[in-house]
């Protein structure tokens, strides 16, 4: 059963961290929003943990001890689509595109106000309780480099499927549906992640820097998905 705002009535929240001021602030918080949390000190307690009790979502810290937070993701994504928000100690881009060639869904770089993370929750949530919307239109582009079918949910690059977290399809979905257009970036935040994600420009830059990473032939030179400086960004075909 889920609540009016999409999310699972009565979610459950793993929190896996091994700063126990900051399980304890984290666990208050989100028992004080209607969340059930179960916490874990480090990966292996945390991996144990995510098996027996299949939580709705997880908050992982990347810097622990037996497990760090990079393994653990890796080894729930191998089984499991749960949303993974990733706490970080580090807001460089190659740092945070780890967590999510890993798998994660969602970054928080520490420190942060509990605000913030109860609002990437509620996103979070909300996504992973809202079913994918279907393509309507049957929108295809193709070229000798890079294919995207978005009926069928099919990338190709060099002829090679490209795999894609939702997210990733989501946003390259706007894009080519939009084409020629400029999404702009409140657009792009709105549509993709939330009103919640609205101002949050870098985090933006961040996904797409990701996306041209496996699409672009040369990503520091991108053909497809161009930025329009201070404006937005908009998906353009090889000329």
């Amino acid at each position: 059963m889920s609540s009016k705002t999409g999310e699972p009535a009565s979610a459950t929240v793993l929190v896996v961290d091994d700063d126990p001021t900051l399980r304890r602030l984290v666990s208050y918080s989100l028992t004080q929003e209607g969340y059930r949390v179960i916490t874990a000190a480090d990966g292996q307690e945390g991996l144990r943990t995510m098996f027996e009790t299949r939580p709705d979502l997880l908050v992982l810290d990347v810097g622990m001890p037996n497990m760090d937070g990079w393994t653990m993701c890796q080894r729930v994504r191998e089984i499991s689509n749960v949303p993974i928000i990733m706490l970080t100690a580090s807001s460089e881009t190659e740092y945070v595109v780890k967590g999510l060639e890993l798998g994660a869904d969602d970054y928080i770089t520490k420190p942060f106000e509990m605000r913030e993370l109860l609002a990437r929750v509620r996103a979070n949530l909300r996504r992973a309780a809202t079913q994918p919307t279907r393509v309507k239109e049957k929108v295809i582009y193709s070229d000798d480099w890079l294919t995207v079918n978005l009926e069928e949910h099919r990338v190709l690059v060099q002829g090679e499927a490209v795999r894609l977290t939702p997210t990733e399809f989501n946003l390259l979905a706007q894009l080519v549906t939009a084409a020629p257009r400029v999404v702009s970036y409140r657009d792009l935040l709105e549509q993709v992640w939330g009103w919640e994600y609205i101002d949050d420009i870098d985090y933006l830059r961040v996904y797409v820097w990701h996306l041209r990473r496996k699409l672009e032939p040369d990503p520091k030179e991108p053909v497809y998905v161009v930025n329009e400086l201070g404006v937005g960004y908009r998906f353009e075909g090889k000329k």
